[in-house]
């Protein structure tokens, strides 16, 4: 179990409401793509590194709610991992809220297993929040980019809209079942896009959500700590 402050912010603007979030259950969905073609070539992207096709997709890791941060760093040990952007659901008493967060992954432990390689990193998250029904209407007109810093060189590492991404109602049936809905002190990570260029291991990560139809956005950073492999 996780607890940490979230804001969310209403679709008209203005001050944003502080909620107590609490987290049980944490969930990883993976393959989500609803390009076929897009879905393969992120599959094959990772085949490339030694990770495993999955049995289905799209496919959901569960993982200890525990890995959740909002910590402007995180530490990893080794360079094998990477971040990936990616919306997240959670479900508070306000309702089920959209946010922003990185699947951070160690890609060598990937090749052994997913799941234990889910389990191996923080997974940073963002501290505002949206109502998910402020955005569900227009969800495939929301962008998703990320940039990864190596070396003080930044670079956009992976952009597109999440119309190339299911639906998080879904995700949802498939997930839970039909009518059952995002669970109470649940939070899901929906997947994410390709990358541009290579899978690498950075020194830091930007992330943004933006809804051009409300005017807004989200962001969230983080730097990543490499530990040493004894």
């Amino acid at each position: 179990m996780t607890k940490f402050d979230a804001l969310i912010v209403s679709e008209r603007g203005g001050a944003a409401d502080l909620v107590k979030a609490t987290i049980r259950d944490l969930i990883i969905a993976g393959w989500t793509g609803r390009n076929e073609a897009a879905l393969l070539a992120h599959i094959e992207e990772l085949e490339k590194l030694g990770v495993p096709r999955p049995k289905t997709t799209p496919i959901f890791y569960r993982v200890a709610s525990s890995l959740l941060t909002m910590d402007e760093m995180i530490e990893v040990v080794g360079s094998n991992s990477s971040g990936e952007v990616e919306p997240v659901l959670m479900r508070v008493k306000e309702g089920v809220c959209l946010g922003l967060g990185s699947d951070h992954t160690d890609r060598k432990i990937e090749t052994i297993g997913i799941t234990i390689s889910k389990q191996s990193c923080p997974k940073p998250i963002g501290r505002s929040w949206w109502l998910l029904a402020d955005v569900e209407d227009h969800w495939d007109q929301l962008q998703m980019r990320s940039y990864a810093v190596m070396n003080g060189e930044r670079r956009l590492y992976q952009e597109g809209s999440l119309k190339a991404m299911r639906h998080p109602h879904d995700l949802m049936t498939r997930c839970f079942g039909a009518g059952s809905g995002l669970p109470m002190s649940t939070a899901m990570f929906c997947g994410t896009l390709p990358v541009h260029g290579a899978i690498e291991h950075g020194d830091a990560y930007e992330l943004e959500l933006a809804d051009p139809v409300l005017g807004r956005a989200l962001h969230h950073s983080y730097t990543v700590k490499t530990l040493p492999t004894e």
